[in-house]
């Protein structure tokens, strides 16, 4: 049984992604995010560390391949998706164990404290717009008459 609940979070890759394929063909990144918390000292008036939450996030198909390219350790990420618990039970002790993942539907670099530079790829291929096709003479040119 699995809960899906749409999550939208910030935060830093602990690591940098792992892309690979199911048995299936289906591609796919795994990486892990670390959310850290930050909470007002009232005594201090200071901003402060409060925790950190780590979110395992997978992603698939075009764009998999897009993060996995793109992104590394440490870059600091939005993603939205649905967080999803789930259950399984482990080959080696026989115990049931839990799972909580992002499924993300979207995954993007933060641009809260840094820039980056967008390559943008077509979302269709289409022949370029100076591309020469085929040349027909108009049959008016070519001294072919019209009867009437």
């Amino acid at each position: 049984m699995t809960t899906k609940i749409p999550v939208t979070i910030e935060g830093n890759l602990t690591g940098d992604p792992e892309h690979g394929a199911s048995d299936a063909g289906n591609e796919y990144a795994r990486f892990t995010v670390a959310v850290n918390d930050r909470r007002l000292n009232e005594t201090t008036g200071r901003w402060e560390d409060a925790g950190t939450v780590y979110h395992r996030v997978v992603v698939f198909s075009q764009q998999s391949r897009h993060v996995s390219e793109s992104l590394r350790k440490g870059d600091s990420v939005i993603v939205a998706g649905d967080l999803r618990f789930g259950s399984y039970t482990d080959k080696e002790t026989g115990q049931t164990r839990e799972t909580r993942d992002i499924v993300a539907d979207t995954v993007g670099a933060s641009l809260r404290y840094t820039s980056v530079d967008v390559a943008r790829a077509p979302k269709a291929t289409s022949p370029e717009t100076g591309a020469s096709g085929p040349v027909a003479t108009p049959a008016s040119y070519a001294g072919a008459g019209v009867a009437r």
